[in-house]
């Protein structure tokens, strides 16, 4: 049985990624934070059969300890301050976990046993300023926010260390990617969840900021399985994974309100609190390289993934008992 460390594992990909190794037959070892309060929300359905530790991207020693004790052969770091717009209200402590946290998590393979597979979570933001339409693995990086600068930053180290250390490291350069699991504080989950509310009479009113704003958005489901064939290759390579298409805030809105029959100009006000200092304009990303090599493809479209994500949010406020169903349950035609 192999052994996966998940750093993050209470997230939205984590919770995903966790679900996915275990059906691999993995035993999965998810890393969390101790805090006064742990949301293990998006991983109860399988929370019996992870083994959770606790640790901390922020102390080294800590990482060191797990590694040691768990023996595991891949290490897939998903932990980060990982909301853009958080990032510029608290750019040291998004440097400290999405940057300095690679550092440490590195090092301590190399301390360890440098023959972990490693995957870093890189980002579409990266690009930011894009110089190149659509963006590919050879794309300039213009990182316009701190999250993107310090995501720059862990995408370089796990070259680094691939490079001086021989570690098989590689970096998923995933394009947004989202789900019911998504938080609500972003804002593709933010609408759904307007749409569902407003829908049931509970809400009259969607505030949000850039509608221009474009971006390629995925079903999480399907990049978490990008990768786990990103560290089972021959050798390390970094890979973006991305639909191929754009679509705007705008689109998204009108697709999610359309679904539930609803008028979306006579409920969204745009609020320039939520537009960023920085604004990263369009985001559409190139994945043929993942698709040669790695054989993946997405399985979800963007009308799919909106409407799935709308009836989640139906679902949950009609029975705010019931949790996350598995990925299975939520695209029953994988």
């Amino acid at each position: 049985m192999p052994t996966a460390l998940v750093t993050g594992v209470t997230g939205q990909d984590g919770s995903y990624l966790a679900e996915f190794l275990l059906s691999r037959g993995y035993q999965v070892i998810g890393m969390v934070r101790r805090t006064s309060t742990i949301n293990f929300d998006r991983i109860r359905h399988i929370q019996d059969q992870i083994e959770i530790v606790q640790g901390d991207l922020l102390d080294q020693m800590s990482l060191i300890a797990i590694l040691q004790e768990y023996h595991p052969q891949e290490v897939y770091n998903l932990a980060a301050q990982s909301f853009v717009p958080t990032s510029f209200t608290q750019p040291v402590l998004t440097g400290e976990f999405t940057a300095l946290g690679v550092t440490r998590m590195l090092e301590a393979i190399r301390i360890v046993d440098p023959t972990i597979r490693f995957y870093q979570a890189s980002s579409s933001e990266m690009f930011g300023k894009v110089v190149e339409v659509p963006q590919r693995e050879t794309t300039p990086f213009y990182p316009r926010s701190p999250y993107g600068v310090a995501k720059v930053y862990g995408h370089w180290l796990t070259v680094n260390y691939r490079e001086s250390y021989n570690i098989y490291g590689c970096s998923g350069i995933l394009f947004n990617h989202e789900s019911p699991r998504r938080g609500l504080e972003f804002v593709t989950h933010k609408i759904t969840h307007a749409v569902a509310r407003i829908k049931m009479g509970l809400a009259d009113e969607l505030r949000l900021g850039n509608l221009q704003a474009q971006r390629d958005w995925g079903y999480a489901g399907d990049y978490v399985r990008a990768m786990w064939l990103m560290l089972q290759q021959d050798a390390p390579e970094d890979y973006v994974i991305a639909t191929g298409e754009t679509h705007s805030v705008q689109e998204f809105v009108e697709e999610a309100f359309g679904y539930q029959d609803l008028d979306w100009q006579e409920y969204v006000v745009q609020d320039p609190k939520f537009y960023r200092p920085a604004e990263v304009d369009l985001l559409v990303g190139d994945a043929s390289k993942a698709g040669r090599e790695l054989g993946w493809e997405p399985t979800v479209d963007f009308r799919g993934l909106v409407r799935l994500m709308v009836d989640a949010d139906l679902r949950t406020l009609q029975d705010p008992s019931q949790g996350y169903p598995s990925a299975a349950e939520e695209v029953p035609q994988r």
